[in-house]
């Protein structure tokens, strides 16, 4: 087969436009990259040795071996693992599936030194390695194949693919340097960059190097060269070592490994369990969030190993999704090493195991709420995705309510369902919570005029999760909640009902108003829980159910609601005594579009408003 060229992806070259010119601050990630891939490679090759009998017999130790040329300048990668056919190398080294590349530049800022963290995370740590090279090229042997391949690329828009000879199953990558790189094809360099990364990478990585030293003395003293390969990794699984035998720095080294990220985890929880089952696992809580936290096909962030055997980093039951910010490995004793992933799901040992391990790190994040200001920096990224799980963890409701916080109309800081019921006035039977789009509305929302008079404090929630969660919590510590729009809430307030003189008085004025809004409305009614607001867009049935349908994804028709009116307010007094019916149809529009305003923040029709609003003016000038 001659060299078949192909053009890389749109977004690829883009991405490699990145990596060449302008992304990293910090480029001998690159080489922590290239050894993960090659970790992976081996990780796969074992599950496929377990599971498939052609494969049974295949007797490999697995390794990685790195090697350097100072004077040619170049570095070489080598794995004895999986390895790729033609057909991945198009997919993996040409493309970049689950549309990883132009969410990662969508998620680019500017800064360099965030902007490189966010390379392993998404996927195209492969393309870092352009960042020290002028030209890669990878010999690569599929193990179910027959056929080696060479892909070749300078990174500038197009690669090669042609058949090549090659003995061993894995993948070799040889990365030319630049000159202002060259320093990387160093035996110092490079084993100094394996102790920071990759240290506890489940395989040996072997360093071939040339040692010199010199042999007899003066006149007879001659300089004698000699090949050496030697391991520069630990090579051992860090969970599976005693937690006395680790420092705070070798957890962060892995962590920063494994999960591909450069900062520092904000906790982690190293447990050991024997008895009738053991296990070993190690959870990460990670200072910032994965890109797709919230996309329907995020990765799992957890591995699962049977006897330090990967077995699989893509079984979404391993946790459940509400704590699908956690990273971290299972390593089981008990499961049986050909598991496969469909028995996973129904395994007991396994739901065990997870239910065990979801109690530990919701206890790592109670913890971590003791203190209000390190609470903030988990809160901050993972409050939303916590919230889901009270609509499908009942075994942990409590614990996750009390772990939630929440802002209100009394204070400026999110707080705790516990400060809250503390701070409950005598006759107060409930806790008050209202649902919107924005937090900024929800303050101004006149409903909390009621509740304000009584000294009744209201939680504001606008987070979409919210509507689709909180009908279904019903009460904590004993105490119910209640949506604050609700007609049973607002007849806890023990409101006074308007009388029927009232009602006669404002009989016409309301008529009024149904035929101007005729078009906008379903009804007009006068409410006796508005205190210094003129009007209210309030209808709880339809409010449930667009925020049902929002957080659904689907769009939300229009619909009718019903115009509350303060029958106590200075303007709808005066409203009572006006005869022009065009001036009273103009400010019956502006009380409208008012109430609109503090509904959603925004006008349908802005330009209507504004005319309206110029007459009205001219007339009082």
């Amino acid at each position: 087969m001659s060299n078949q060229e192909y053009t890389f992806q749109t977004e690829i070259n883009q991405l490699l436009d990145l990596m060449i010119h302008s992304l990293y601050s910090n480029k001998e990630i690159f080489l922590r990259e290239l050894v993960s891939n090659a970790s992976d490679a081996l990780d796969k090759l074992n599950y496929l040795m377990l599971t498939d009998e052609k494969l049974k017999r295949l007797n490999i130790t697995p390794s990685i071996h790195l090697s350097f040329d100072s004077q040619k300048k170049t570095l070489t990668i080598k794995d004895n693992g999986i390895g790729m056919d033609k057909n991945d190398l198009i997919e993996h080294l040409g493309t970049i599936a689950k549309s990883g590349t132009k969410s990662f530049l969508s998620a680019l800022s500017g800064d360099k030194k965030k902007d490189s963290a966010l390379i392993g995370q998404f996927g195209v740590g492969f393309y870092s390695a352009f960042m020290v090279a002028s030209k890669i090229v990878v010999q690569t042997k599929k193990v179910t194949s027959e056929q080696a391949y060479t892909w070749v690329s300078d990174g500038k828009g197009k690669f090669e693919i042609s058949e090549c000879v090659k003995e061993e199953q894995g993948t070799e990558i040889t990365l030319f340097l630049k000159d202002e790189d060259s320093h990387f094809a160093s035996r110092w360099e490079i084993d100094g960059i394996v102790k920071k990364y990759s240290e506890h990478i489940p395989f040996p990585i072997f360093l071939t190097y040339t040692d010199t030293k010199f042999e007899g003395e003066g006149d007879h003293k001659k300089e004698v060269k000699e090949e050496k390969c030697e391991q520069i990794n630990q090579a051992s699984a860090l969970w599976k070592m005693n937690k006395s035998e680790l420092k705070e720095k070798d957890y962060k080294d892995f962590y920063q490994s494994f999960a591909h990220d450069n900062s520092e985890p904000l906790s982690y929880i190293h447990n050991k369990v024997e008895g009738s089952l053991e296990y070993t696992t190690l959870f990460y809580i990670p200072s910032k969030a994965p890109f797709d936290l919230f996309r329907v096909d995020y990765k799992s962030g957890v591995k699962l190993y049977v006897k330090r055997v990967f077995i699989t980093d893509d079984d979404k039951e391993l946790l459940p999704s509400y704590l699908r910010f956690v990273k971290g490995v299972i390593d089981s004793e008990d499961l049986p090493l050909n598991v496969s992933r469909e028995i996973l799901q129904q395994n007991k040992i396994l739901a065990n195991i997870r239910s065990a391990s979801v109690k530990k790190i919701l206890s790592e994040i109670e913890r971590l709420s003791k203190d209000e200001k390190n609470y903030h920096k988990f809160y901050e990224p993972f409050g939303k995705v916590l919230k889901e799980g009270l609509y499908g963890d009942f075994e942990n409701k409590e614990k996750l309510l009390e772990l939630l916080r929440f802002y209100s109309k009394d204070k400026e800081k999110l707080i705790s369902l516990k400060e809250y019921k503390e701070n409950l006035k005598k006759n107060q039977k409930s806790i008050y919570y209202l649902l919107g789009e924005n937090l900024d509305l929800l303050k101004a929302s006149p409903l909390l005029e009621k509740y304000a008079q009584k000294g009744y404090d209201v939680l504001l929630l606008s987070d979409e999760i919210d509507a689709f969660v909180m009908p279904g919590v019903n009460e904590y510590d004993k105490t119910p909640f209640r949506d604050a729009s609700h007609s049973e809430s607002l007849k806890e307030l023990s409101l006074e009902e308007i009388n029927d003189e009232v009602k006669d008085q404002f009989k016409d004025l309301m008529k009024a108003f149904e035929e101007n809004l005729k078009d906008e409305i379903k009804g007009v009614e006068l409410s006796s829980h508005l205190t210094s607001a003129v009007a209210l867009i309030g209808d709880e049935q339809n409010a449930m159910m667009a925020n049902f349908m929002r957080q659904m994804g689907q769009s939300v028709p229009e619909s009718k609601k019903t115009l509350e009116l303060n029958p106590n307010h200075a303007i709808l007094q005066k409203l009572l005594k006006c005869e022009d019916k065009e001036q009273l149809s103009a400010f019956i529009w502006l009380l409208y579009d008012g109430a609109k305003l503090l509904e959603k923040g925004a006008l349908k029709d802005a330009k209507s408003f504004n005319e309206r609003l110029n007459s009205v003016l001219l007339k009082a000038l």
